[in-house]
């Protein structure tokens, strides 16, 4: 073989690698994101936590997660795993969500079940620098630029993401992620309750603002 051919055929394999991690590269799915997702900037309410120099205590499991249960009217969800990972940016994905967590020092998050099975969800709250980062959050997790929050660990597999519904609200300088969705193949329900009952968990922050008040 003469060496004009050895290089072209270690050129020609070269390109197929090439060709074919560009291919894995468009191919793999995006993490899921809420179908539907409303954001909400803060308010003058929690102008006594718009700073973390203001509210500097981190938060804590106990604090954000104490009770085993959510629940608002008849809806009722269980909570499941608690945690929070590492770095704030393991808790989401996309770039502009990612680049939207810079300065975050704490995401505190948890997965939840309604007893029959039918629904699940999750709350995750950052922990920003001051009101403005926690606006630009909101506003790149409920924009369609692509990236929003990870799954929480327990989330089960069949987590309907296609059919979720999402209420990411900046309170302060926190970020409350709720989210909620039926399991794959399971019938259409109402998820208005359900976000408000992993609503309540924001309560935490508003606890913040009474006591530096």
């Amino acid at each position: 073989m003469s060496r004009r051919t050895i290089v072209i055929a270690v050129s020609a394999v070269c390109l197929l690698a090439v060709v074919a991690g560009l291919l894995a590269w468009f191919l793999v799915d995006d993490p899921p994101r809420a179908a539907v997702v409303r954001g909400d900037r803060t308010s003058a309410v929690y102008a006594p936590i718009a700073a973390r120099t203001q509210d500097p205590a981190p938060l804590t499991v106990a604090e954000v997660f104490a009770a085993g249960q959510v629940r608002s009217g008849k809806v009722v969800l269980n909570r499941g795993e608690t945690g929070s990972p590492g770095e704030c940016a393991e808790a989401v994905w996309g770039d502009t969500v990612t680049g939207a967590v810079a300065g975050c020092t704490q995401a505190l998050r948890a997965g939840y079940r309604t007893p029959d099975g039918r629904v699940a969800g999750q709350f995750v709250i950052f922990n920003l620098a001051d009101a403005a980062a926690a606006d630009r959050l909101v506003d790149a997790l409920a924009g369609r630029t692509g990236g929003f929050a990870r799954l929480a660990p327990g989330v089960p597999d069949d987590f309907d993401a296609a059919r979720s519904r999402a209420h990411a609200r900046a309170l302060g300088h926190f970020v409350a992620v709720s989210w909620a969705a039926p399991l794959i193949g399971g019938p259409e329900v109402d998820l208005t309750r359900h976000l408000v009952a992993l609503d309540t968990l924001g309560q935490a922050a508003t606890a913040r603002v009474v006591r530096a008040t």
